[in-house]
């Protein structure tokens, strides 16, 4: 006699049967990402400390325009024109914004990490959910570590951190898909 499969599970489970294909597509596509990641991790830093600039002078500006026409008045214009400040500084300091971006992604991983323990074990026993939780183990354990090394981590971290939880979130997406494919040959044999 076997346990009964809770309703999330099994949710989980079919979902991820009719999504095989793309479940590993994308996951080859994060595992290449994060090969890149740690083949340049300073590269990777500071390009993700331009790109959050320019998102910023982006936002900055359509607060401005909001601000123009919709006529909301002074602290909404003051808002668009700090965030736009803020983006050009960013721009412009791309080392000292990825100082502060190290220490988000620190605080990132740890709650991605725990996130995947969680889901994780919700899962479970679905084949697969071991991939996902040493997932949430190991970016647990890459926060705590940029944490710990941080101003010094601010130099590599970025890269080659994301680069690894890319890696692990990628691997864990194929070793999904891979199960649920051989389920489903099972299920044709059968």
């Amino acid at each position: 006699m076997s346990p009964q499969i809770p309703a999330k599970q099994t949710q989980f489970w079919q979902e991820l049967n009719k999504n095989t294909t793309s479940v590993m597509f994308m996951g080859f596509i994060i595992l290449l990402m994060g090969i890149f990641a740690i083949a340049a991790p300073h590269v990777t830093g500071l390009s993700l400390a331009i790109m959050v600039g320019i998102i910023f002078i982006i936002g900055g500006v359509g607060q401005l325009v909001f601000a123009f026409k919709s006529g909301k008045g002074v602290l909404t214009f003051l808002t668009g024109v700090l965030t736009v400040l803020i983006g050009g500084y960013m721009l412009g300091n791309p080392n000292a914004t990825l100082a502060s971006l190290t220490l988000f992604l620190a605080a990132y991983l740890i709650v991605s990490g725990l996130a995947h323990a969680v889901m994780a074990l919700q899962v479970r026993p679905v084949k697969g959910w071991g991939w996902a939780l040493f997932n949430g183990f190991i970016s647990v354990l890459l926060g705590a570590m940029i944490w710990n090394q941080f101003p010094l981590s601010g130099e590599w971290a970025m890269g080659t951190l994301l680069g690894i939880n890319l890696l692990c979130s990628g691997w864990t997406l194929i070793m999904f898909g891979t199960a649920a494919r051989n389920n489903q040959k099972i299920l044709t044999i059968k």
